[in-house]
């Protein structure tokens, strides 16, 4: 991960980022509470999870606070190494005219997530002392948000983001599919966003500290529960995926 260390905790780390809030706030800390056995630092595997999310948060700070849109987006490889998130808002959305561009802005992207009953840890039934969690996985980005309304670039833009959502249907829809003039319409409807990522962070909190009879217990449980892509989440996380 890029930037300065500091341990506060023997399991949550600082990361100190004099630029990050701009103006001159070299005293501020940036805390990202992330212990040890949740913590997902490789670069191609938060890749590759921007890369499966649906819907982004995106969170910036403005003269009169902060302000959060939703939005899909897309990962495009430059600036190595982090990238660049893509995406558009409604021209209507004030998000992309506030934006303090003197602070970075956060992107959240989330995985699976739901609720973990003590019912399904084998140390319920050989002792008690157990209490629910929450399971989930996330990726934070930060950048400096970009704001762009070039017709060309924003076409290619939607038509990108057309080709990844419709690609697995039978029958895809295609942006060349509308009229030509309806589309450039809304092409003006819209404002392209554009974030160069500096840092990422990452966190898979997915049962990892529990014991196996645990873990193998959470799997099963969720499964009968119907959250197989939960389960197939703990899976993935505790045995070195």
């Amino acid at each position: 991960m890029a930037g300065h260390v500091s341990a506060i905790h023997p399991r949550s780390t600082v990361r100190r980022w004099p630029s990050a809030f701009g103006h001159d706030d070299s005293a501020k800390v940036a805390v990202v509470y992330v212990p040890a056995h949740f913590k997902e630092d490789r670069l191609d595997v938060l890749h590759e999870f921007i890369r499966g999310s649906g819907l982004a948060t995106l969170v910036s700070m403005t003269a009169d606070g902060m302000i959060a849109s939703h939005a899909p987006l897309m990962l495009a490889p430059d600036p190595a190494p982090y990238g660049t998130l893509i995406g558009h808002l409604a021209k209507a959305n004030p998000h992309a005219r506030v934006a303090d561009p003197g602070v970075q802005t956060l992107v959240i992207f989330q995985g699976p997530e739901g609720y973990i009953t003590p019912s399904y840890y084998a140390a319920k039934r050989e002792h008690g002392k157990v209490v629910p969690t929450w399971n989930y996985s996330a990726v934070h980005a930060y950048g400096t948000l970009e704001v762009f309304d070039d017709p060309v670039r924003l076409l290619d833009v939607v038509t990108r983001l057309t080709v990844r959502n419709e690609t697995p249907r039978a029958q895809p829809w295609a942006v060349s599919d509308a009229p030509a003039d309806f589309v450039q319409g809304m092409l003006r409807g819209i404002v392209g966003i554009a974030l160069p990522i500096v840092r990422l962070d990452g966190k898979v909190k997915m049962s990892q500290n529990r014991p196996a009879t645990d873990i193998s217990g959470v799997v099963e449980g969720l499964r009968q529960d119907g959250r197989d892509d939960l389960a197939d989440a703990v899976v993935g996380a505790t045995s070195g995926a």
